[in-house]
Parts: C-alpha cells; structure tokens; sequence
C-alpha cells in the first residue's frame, strides 16, 4: 500500500515536472503548428466528382434535369444536398456513401 502511494505520487511530481517547463522549450514554430493543422484535417470531398454520381445512381430521373421535382429539389447543385443534410439518408443505405457524404457536410 506504502509503495503505491509512493509510486503514485511520484508519478505526479514529474507530471508537474513537466507542466512546468520553460514557455519556448517546444521546438512548435506558429508555421509549423498551420501546416500540421492544415495537413492533419481530412479533405473535403468534391461535389462534381464523388458526390453527385451517388444521387444520379440513386435518384435519377426525378431529382436531375428534366425530373419531376427537379424544379424543387435539384440534386445536381450541392446548395440542395447541404440544406437537406442528413435527410437525404432515406435514399442511400451504403454507409461508405453516407460517410463520404457527411464529409461534404460538414462545416
């Protein structure tokens, strides 16, 4: 029981220890801090090419051009796809297409 303590708290010395190193020890430049931001965040996918062939699979003829609720809800401009958002899942089952079309909505 001794020991845990001891060991417990020894653990929690260095991780003060740690906290408390100097401001400019890091060697995280500002730029090098974007560029792993930047590098880190996935890409988003695009509408032309990954998106859109999903709904003309999936919803042509009714909601591409000459369709009969083309008129209201065109599924070839991607402002329709994110105002409907997560709706849209009624039609598309595979959940590699829903991932993919998640990705596009999201901010």
């Amino acid at each position: 029981m001794q020991a845990a303590i001891i060991g417990l708290a020894s653990v929690f010395a260095l991780g003060l220890v740690a906290c408390h190193r100097a401001p400019g020890s890091l060697s995280l430049s500002p730029k090098t801090f974007a560029t792993a931001a930047v590098i880190s965040s996935p890409k988003k996918p695009d509408f032309a090419t990954e998106i859109k062939p999903i709904f003309q699979a999936r919803c042509q003829p009714c909601h591409f051009a000459g369709g009969q609720v083309y008129d209201r809800m065109p599924f070839d401009k991607p402002e329709t796809i994110t105002r409907l958002g997560t709706k849209l899942f009624t039609r598309i089952k595979d959940e590699k297409e829903r991932h993919l079309i998640r990705e596009f909505l999201a901010p």
